[in-house]
């Protein structure tokens, strides 16, 4: 494995897809999308209804803080019963012969619902691995080697799909009309090909001048913060100078702007990394409590203000 792969693959999912794809409108294009490029995701899609997606709050993992804790999601099932589907998003630039244990820790953490008289406390779930590294990789496909085709599908304890970032069409993207998830998606699956970052990433002007002028510019700064890792300023520069149409606010961010950003996200994220670390002793306390017999668990969750199902979950 390169260094640059080895990098890749260490660093936890990027904060720009993370940003980008916690949000619902978001993740929704970005799996109709890659639909349209995916015949495993396309069909899963069919089942369930897209309507009814909704985010799993961080705090209901018990993944420790390794950079493991990827998106994730309930969606209905299209017939209408009473059941929940899960879906999680996993982000890599890079090879990692760790990423399916990862997520298969990451679903038992995760995907269960905690019900009187449920017969099981985890539910179906689909992750699906967003890939957009340099070289050509698909771990399914590295598991499934050697297995007659009748195991293919059943080899994980869960469903799961890959996509390559770079299958998606640059048309589907600028026909989007999310041009944020459009944009998003170019941005990352060209981190790696600056001619053709270069080529397409400006053609979303039109889109950004319709778009509220606050979401364009936070939009840029965070697509430049994000390439910053992988393309020279060289490159910023150009882009920079491919949207001075649109108007300095909309502008993509200095050297020094990047720089300083990075610092604030340095401290907020230490900032929120000590309040998980006090929230999870706190929850830890209350749980021990509730064993230990000190409190009830309905006393625990008006004292604590966990929900009873946070404070029962072992």
């Amino acid at each position: 494995m390169t260094n640059e792969n080895t990098s890749a693959a260490k660093r936890s999912h990027d904060p720009f897809f993370r940003w980008l794809f916690s949000n619902t409108t978001h993740a929704r294009n970005l799996l109709e999308l890659s639909a349209k490029v995916n015949r495993e995701l396309s069909e899963f899609l069919s089942v369930v209804n897209l309507d009814t997606l909704i985010r799993i709050p961080d705090s209901y993992s018990e993944v420790d803080e390794t950079g493991e804790a990827d998106i994730a999601f309930r969606v209905n099932v299209a017939t209408g019963a009473p059941v929940l589907v899960g879906i999680l998003l996993e982000h890599k630039s890079g090879r990692d012969v760790g990423i399916l244990e990862q997520i298969d820790r990451y679903v038992h953490s995760v995907m269960k619902l905690h019900e009187e008289n449920r017969l099981f406390s985890g539910f179906p779930t689909m992750a699906i691995i967003f890939y957009n590294g340099r070289e050509n990789w698909d771990p399914l496909k590295l598991l499934e080697n050697g297995y007659p085709k009748y195991f293919h599908g059943a080899v994980l304890p869960f469903k799961c799909t890959f996509i390559n970032m770079t299958d998606i069409p640059d048309s589907d993207c600028l026909a989007c009309k999310d041009a944020e998830t459009g944009m998003g998606i170019v941005a990352m699956k060209y981190a790696f090909d600056k001619d053709k970052l270069l080529a397409v990433l400006p053609q979303f002007k039109s889109a950004l001048q319709k778009m509220d002028g606050n979401k364009a510019s936070c939009l840029l700064q965070k697509i430049s913060l994000y390439l910053k890792e992988y393309v020279d300023q060289g490159v910023l520069k150009e882009l920079s100078m491919a949207f001075k149409s649109i108007g300095q606010k909309y502008g993509f961010v200095s050297a020094g702007d990047v720089f300083r950003q990075q610092i604030a996200d340095a401290r907020v994220e230490e900032q929120q990394k000590t309040e998980a670390k006090a929230n999870e002793e706190k929850l830890n306390t209350a749980k021990k409590m509730v064993r230990d017999g000190v409190l009830s668990v309905e006393n625990a969750v008006s004292y604590f203000g966990f929900t009873r199902e946070q404070i029962l979950e072992n």
